[in-house]
């Protein structure tokens, strides 16, 4: 017997359905993938399914063990055994662990907190997840990892037996994802059955006992993960064949557009130290550079710095389109005044205003070009921001919509578009496509070939080894802030990146 089952799940909005007759199931100890686009209606069914939208506000059955249920709140479902981990942790920084993990569950006698009961059931909770890190630290002291497992460890602490994980390893380290991926399957073997929301079709594979695809509010197709091949989840997320997600872009032409010689940036936090020591490279117009590495190697501190938003202190030479040798940018408006642009990794923290418009952010950086006697030329910003929705396909109701209520691929496309519009003869890519779904992706791609072929330089960070290596040209791998090699794209395997950016052979 399936442990949770939907029936025609359907959802409506104002003029627009998400959910469409949505059927799905869940046994115990089984770990089920969601997979669709951005918009497919992966986070309604999630919100449904912790009671966010309570029963009433949608149309169709949930089971629970074959019994009906109607959630009428999160504290219902969370009763009724399931939890969700979102992609955003629940969790009190200035806390410590344990008072986190006992958050509304404190043991209290006479009025009073019994503070070492709770220690020790907080001791005991993080047993469950393999975790032996001190209770009494801050939350905010530990890393993403370690506090997806006090996420975790709270949620089976409650008893839950189903787990919903909303893209779990977006924000973790590779060694903290392969941990938690282990976690899962050790927790699968006791019975806890997981949805497991992704847009990381590797881990899907490694963790799924079987995946199903949704396409613009449909199940489009269930089956177990044996059954499926990478290939076959793109097609049915997109619907139609993708045949090259990693299009390559056509040879660099012209001289170099950036060099980049004897850069440094100081250890904001050990003194005498450096993030970055030693870096020197060229990018050729037409070019796309990718800067290859393990977290903590450096590749942000270098975009960064390069776009004068460097933490500390930064030294070393610089040259754009052949010119004089000069010193490091001192501000970002430096950087875009000389030509130069860079999509940040965090696009929330540093790429766009999210309660403002999509007019308002695509033009943000460019209000110079629209200014006429001290006045803005509404009309003339307004098609300058068409146009650059209309060149990058992106999915918008209108201009005035609000950013934040776009998919996050849409969202990633806005950063790239305001950009654009500074008419950039370098761009700097961090992490161009983190969080973003494989139809986003493939679009983004086709965007930095087109820019590259348009003649921009390109500088690419990107933790996706595949991406990366489609992508390039020639790649920069670093190692502990230190280039451990430069390599042209004929020599740039899988392998030899790898072992330039672990040190091994």
């Amino acid at each position: 017997m399936a442990l949770l089952e939907l029936r025609a799940v359907t959802k409506d909005f104002p003029g627009v359905r998400a959910l469409d007759g949505v059927d799905f199931e869940l046994h115990p100890g089984r770990i089920h993938a969601l997979c669709g686009e951005n918009g497919a209606g992966k986070s309604t069914l999630i919100k449904i399914l912790s009671g966010y939208y309570p029963s009433g506000t949608y149309q169709g059955e949930m089971r629970l063990e074959g019994a009906p249920v109607r959630f009428s709140g999160i504290a219902e479902a969370e009763r009724r055994g399931v939890a969700v981990i979102a992609q955003e942790l629940a969790l009190v920084p200035d806390l410590s662990v344990a008072e986190n993990l006992m958050l509304g569950r404190e043991p209290v006698q006479r009025g009073l907190i019994q503070w070492q009961r709770l220690r020790a059931a907080a001791r005991d909770a993080l047993s469950r997840v393999g975790a032996d890190f001190d209770t009494e630290r801050p939350v905010r002291s530990l890393g993403v990892g370690q506090q997806q497992l006090v996420e975790i460890a709270r949620a089976l602490d409650k008893r839950s037996e189903i787990l919903v994980l909303d893209e779990p390893t977006a924000a973790l380290t590779e060694g903290d994802a392969r941990r938690l991926l282990g976690l899962l399957r050790e927790l699968a073997a006791r019975g806890v059955a997981s949805i497991y929301v992704s847009h990381r079709l590797e881990e899907v594979f490694s963790v799924a006992d079987r995946i199903t695809v949704l396409r613009d509010g449909r199940a489009v197709a269930s089956a177990p993960t044996r059954d499926w091949t990478p290939d076959r989840v793109v097609a049915a997320m997109v619907g139609r064949p993708v045949a090259a997600l990693y299009p390559k872009p056509g040879l660099p032409r012209g001289g170099a557009s950036l060099s980049v010689a004897d850069w440094r940036v100081a250890d904001p936090n050990r003194p005498g130290r450096f993030v970055l020591d030693g870096i020197s490279f060229a990018v050729r117009a037409g070019e796309v550079l990718g800067i290859g590495g393990l977290m903590g190697s450096g590749r942000t501190a270098l975009v960064a710095s390069l776009f004068g938003a460097g933490r500390s202190t930064v030294s070393g030479t610089l040259e754009i389109a052949g010119r004089e040798s000069r010193k490091p940018f001192r501000s970002p408006a430096e950087a875009v005044a000389a030509g130069v642009a860079l999509v940040s990794e965090d696009r929330k923290r540093f790429g766009l205003m999210p309660a403002a418009s999509v007019l308002e952010n695509l033009t943000l950086p460019s209000l110079d070009r629209f200014a006429r006697a001290g006045l803005l030329d509404d009309t003339a910003r307004a098609q300058a921001a068409r146009r650059q929705v209309d060149d990058l396909s992106i999915r918008t109701p209108s201009l005035a919509s609000r950013v934040a209520d776009l998919s996050g691929g849409t969202q990633q496309k806005v950063v790239i578009g305001k950009w654009l519009l500074t008419k950039p003869r370098i761009l700097l890519l961090d992490e161009p496509t983190r969080g973003v779904d494989v139809g986003g992706k493939a679009e983004i791609h086709e965007i930095v070939c087109r820019l590259a072929a348009e003649g921009a330089a390109i500088v690419l960070v990107s933790s996706d080894l595949p991406e990366l290596l489609a992508l390039s040209h020639r790649m920069v791998v670093l190692r502990q802030g230190r280039p451990a090699a430069h390599l042209e794209a004929s020599a740039a395997t899988p392998e030899a990146v790898v072992a330039a950016a672990t040190g091994s052979d």
